[in-house]
Parts: C-alpha cells; structure tokens; sequence
C-alpha cells in the first residue's frame, strides 16, 4: 500500500490511509446532533477533541481549518457536558466543559455549564468562585461582564 498517489500534479493521501482528523471530526459531529449514547470512553473522546490542529505549524491556509476545528471542538465538548450534565454523571461533565474552556477561554457557555454542574453537585462556594473567576477575566481582558443568562445562575449567591 502507498500513503501517497498522486493525480497529474497534485499529490493526496491514498484513501486507505486513516486520518484521525476524520475519525474525531465524526465523533464530534455525532455529539453535536444527539441521537448517539453518551461514550463510555468520555475519557478518550475529550482528550481527542482537546486536541489543536497540527501545533506549531504556521501555514496561512492553516487559520481558517484551526478555526474550523475549534468551533466543532468546542460545541461537541459543551454538547457532551450538557448531555452528561443531563444524566447527572458530573465529572465528565465538568471534564467535557473543562476542555472547551481551553479551547476558548472568552466563550460563556461551557463556564455557565461548570457552575451549573457544580450547583446540581451542591457546591455553591465553587459555583460562586467559578462566576467570579470567569467576571474579573472579561473585565480584565475584554472591559465586560458576564451575559444576564450567568448573573441570574448565581443572584441568589451573591451576598447582599
């Protein structure tokens, strides 16, 4: 077998190579769309999907593809922890919003899921922490605060 063929001047991978691009890219659309069981191996599939695009390269056709991958990355990570979150099975819940908080750090969803995990586990003064840390970051890095869906999770926190 040969990794590589090639058509007039334009060289691809032979189609009995295996990508694991591909492979996690339908892993994650799966999730995405629901209908799937939740993975027993969450373990595997999170790490997968915290995974950047070929690290340390620096092609420009590389932008829009990173791009790409982090947005089905990060929607299938804050999808499994709101489907597990669902089922009440909390860390790979907290796990799956974990890592799509690494992937974009500014986004509030995944933030809004660990505290919203972290209320149904009865852990207030870590969901109280939680918004707090999340608040002073954007006003640190972006001058704004969190959306009125965040504040409402945690007014009745908040001391008067």
């Amino acid at each position: 077998m040969t990794a590589i063929e090639s058509a007039g001047p334009r060289l691809m991978l032979s189609p009995a190579v295996r990508v694991d691009l591909h492979r996690i890219w339908v892993s994650a659309r799966q999730v995405v769309e629901g209908g799937q069981p939740l993975p027993i191996d969450w373990a595997d599939l999170v790490s997968d999907l915290s995974r950047e695009l070929l690290p340390g390269w620096a092609e420009d056709w590389l932008i829009w593809e990173r791009d790409r991958w982090d947005q089905m990355r990060v929607y299938a990570l804050e999808s499994l922890a709101q489907q597990f979150q669902a089922k009440e099975q909390f860390l790979p819940a907290l796990q799956a919003a974990l890592a799509a908080m690494t992937v974009d750090p500014i986004r509030e969803t995944a933030h809004r899921i660990v505290i919203e995990v972290h209320l149904a586990e009865g852990n207030v003064a870590s969901a109280l922490q939680r918004y707090r840390n999340y608040r002073a970051f954007l006003r640190r890095e972006l001058n704004v605060g969190p959306s009125q869906q965040m504040n409402q999770l945690v007014k009745d926190l908040m001391p008067t």
